[in-house]
């Protein structure tokens, strides 16, 4: 795709702005966005950096050097890495994967204000790497669906809903893929 600026180099930023409900998108390349000042990977503006240390309530919080002293020993760490939920705000990144089990209790309202009060992604999935997502998805509404139609004593509608599940399982299944 061509840069929607200049329409002589690959648009190589992807930007999607909404603004009181009204959606634009700009595909721009590296020189039209410096140009613009808009953010460029490597430059000295707004970084994801900066945008998780805001999520994360990390940034600007100063407190007296004996708080922090004693803060520092109680802190939580990665028992893998070693890491604490202070380095990874200052970071920006985890240490390994276990990390995301040792700050699950952090990382949760976080989540939540990031997706809209869920702390589940809903948005969109590339199709290419998405592949069966939307039949795992679709089976988790139809499990919650059926607990409903269980508690509401309708069994003839759970049993089709059921039924559905399985069917949906037996088709990932039949492709190489796991059912939960």
């Amino acid at each position: 795709m061509l840069c929607q600026e200049c329409q002589e180099r690959e648009a190589t930023l992807h930007f999607t702005k909404i603004i009181n409900g009204e959606k634009t998108e700009f595909h721009i390349c590296d020189v039209c966005a410096k140009e613009r000042g808009d953010y460029t990977p490597g430059s000295n503006s707004f970084s994801i950096h900066q945008l998780l240390s805001g999520l994360l309530d990390t940034a600007g919080q100063q407190k007296p050097s004996r708080e922090i002293g004693a803060q520092q020993r109680a802190e939580k760490q990665c028992p893998s890495c070693g890491m604490t939920y202070r380095q990874f705000a200052e970071i920006g990144r985890f240490g390994c994967a276990d990390c995301y089990e040792s700050f699950d209790e952090k990382l949760d309202p976080v989540l939540r204000r990031i997706h809209g009060g869920n702390a589940q992604h809903t948005g969109k999935v590339p199709k290419r790497k998405g592949k069966d997502l939307h039949v795992y998805k679709q089976i988790e509404d139809l499990k919650q669906k059926l607990q409903q139609l269980i508690a509401e004593e309708e069994f003839e509608a759970a049993a089709t809903t059921r039924d559905e599940i399985r069917s949906l399982e037996h088709s990932l299944k039949g492709k190489g893929g796991e059912s939960s």
